[in-house]
């Protein structure tokens, strides 16, 4: 079989290959390429692939992949005789600028009989779309915020490193690159270190925990760190990515001083206070005048309501309480009565208002004792009844001064008002003037009996009990005397 017919019939083998093939003689004349072969480059025929080596330069820029300037092409390494695997170069055309390729390439020197080269083969693999993936993986990896850096497995060695690690950490690239997982220390501090570098080894999925990473600068990091087996190419790598925790420590560090400054508040403030879940109003701690004041300690309050304490002498003043405190989100100055521990009443003055502590909402109520303020005013109402039999010596401003003693707290409202009939709202303008029901009796030209008859049902629907109360009540809620000729 002669050298023509051997050489014919390995076109025809290599023809339908769906490598690349370039047959080169040993005088630099490209022979013949396969369709693929001049497909990867752009090309109809062998002419425009070049039929020479130097043809082909002038036709393609050639680039390898490590950004290393070819001192010879690879087609110019097989006219040498030089066997090669798995080089990876970057063709553009030079007619074309924006026509890129990028190729996989080995040679194959096959010798005759007596040892001389016979056939100089380049062979081509397109992996082009593989490294346009990559290129797209890198700028994303590159532009993505989160920190992120990419071990080599098979010896635990950093090969790519994102912006975002640089910043967290101030390290530089060169500080990253190269260097092993130890060296770097990605894993340091981590709350389960032992399985995540059995897992690395494994090269299995890391799960996320907190590490705390040493810096350059010799101080610290923490961070949430996780680890996701991938491949870049064909080399197992696993991807590192990262969380900044240090604005969450020092949220965490703030709001533990904030919240020991509240608990140091609450423990110390004079008057007693709780502190209880918005839902269902149940008491989570009581500071320290709470017990000296009510009696109830920790041990009894701490899970329970006030509703199940019996603390409220009134439970429909309760329910306003709580329905208040759910509407606006705050009371202030409510007068009521609280029971002591032991039963006896105690006058109070609440104030409460809804806190957010954690991520939990809960109502701080403030129970001032007014009870020797409130005795202090009974006794003084008492004296004044006593002497309100005969009022016709009271003085204009004196009534006057009498109705500014009226309770704190006390909403104001028209209700009671709009219940009274004619002849009541005639009587409290009079009781309000400072008439006695003698006096009233005889202006309204009625008995004295029929006075006391009204007097009583106008008690009720105000719901007091004393005349001074009365008083205090229509001047509270804007009732003049001009009221009573109505």
């Amino acid at each position: 079989m002669t050298a023509g017919v051997d050489r014919h019939e390995l076109r025809q083998i290599i023809a339908g290959l769906t490598e690349g093939v370039i047959l080169v003689e040993p005088d630099q004349t490209i022979t013949w390429a396969n369709d693929a072969a001049l497909a990867m480059h752009g090309a109809g025929s062998l002419e425009e692939l070049g039929e020479t080596v130097d043809a082909y330069r002038d036709r393609f820029s050639v680039r390898y992949r490590n950004n290393r300037p070819p001192e010879s092409y690879p087609i110019e390494r097989v006219v040498r005789g030089e066997t090669f695997h798995d080089v990876i170069v970057e063709v553009v055309r030079t007619d074309q600028p924006d026509v890129t390729f990028v190729h996989s390439l080995r040679s194959l020197v096959a010798t005759d009989r007596a040892g001389q080269p016979s056939c100089l083969a380049l062979i081509l693999q397109n992996v082009t779309p593989q490294f346009e993936a990559e290129e797209r993986f890198e700028k994303t990896f590159n532009a993505n915020p989160a920190p992120a850096v990419i071990t080599r497995l098979s010896d635990l060695r950093h090969v790519k490193v994102n912006a975002g690690f640089l910043e967290m950490t101030g390290h530089t690239r060169d500080q990253v690159i190269g260097r092993s997982a130890y060296e770097v220390d990605v894993l340091a501090g981590a709350k389960q270190r032992e399985l995540a570098v059995a897992r690395l080894n494994a090269g299995a999925t890391i799960p996320q925990m907190e590490a705390c990473l040493r810096l350059p600068d010799g101080g610290t990091r923490f961070v949430i760190v996780a680890g996701q087996p991938m491949e870049m190419g064909d080399e197992p790598c696993m991807l590192f990515t990262f969380a900044d925790l240090e604005l969450r420590k020092k949220a965490e560090t703030s709001l533990r001083q904030s919240e020991a400054r509240f608990a140091t508040a609450f423990r110390m403030t004079p008057v007693p206070t709780l502190l209880a879940r918005a839902d269902g109003f149940a008491i989570t701690a009581v500071n320290e005048a709470f017990p000296r004041i009510f009696g109830y300690g920790q041990d009894k309050t701490v899970g329970r309501s006030a509703e199940e304490l019996g603390l409220w002498i009134s439970d429909s003043a309760r329910k306003k309480f709580e329905a208040t405190v759910r509407r606006t989100g705050y009371v202030l100055g409510l007068e009521t009565c609280m029971r002591h521990e032991d039963g006896t009443e105690i006058d109070c003055l609440v104030s409460a208002e809804r806190v957010v502590i954690g991520e939990d909402d809960y109502v701080l109520a403030v129970l001032q004792d007014i009870t020797e303020r409130k005795r202090s005013e009974r006794e003084l109402f008492t004296a004044i009844e006593t002497v309100m039999a005969d009022t016709s010596w009271f003085s204009r401003g004196l009534i006057e001064k009498l109705a500014g003693l009226r309770h704190p707290g006390r909403d104001s409202t028209d209700e009671g008002v709009q219940s009274l009939t004619v002849r009541e709202r005639q009587i409290l303008g009079l009781v309000c003037a400072g008439l006695s029901d003698e006096a009233i009796a005889k202006r309204l030209n009625l008995s004295r009996n029929t006075v006391r008859n009204h007097a009583a049902a106008l008690y009720r629907k105000l719901g007091v009990h004393k005349r001074t109360e009365v008083i205090v009540w229509g001047r509270d809620n804007g009732f003049t005397t001009r009221e009573a000729s109505t």
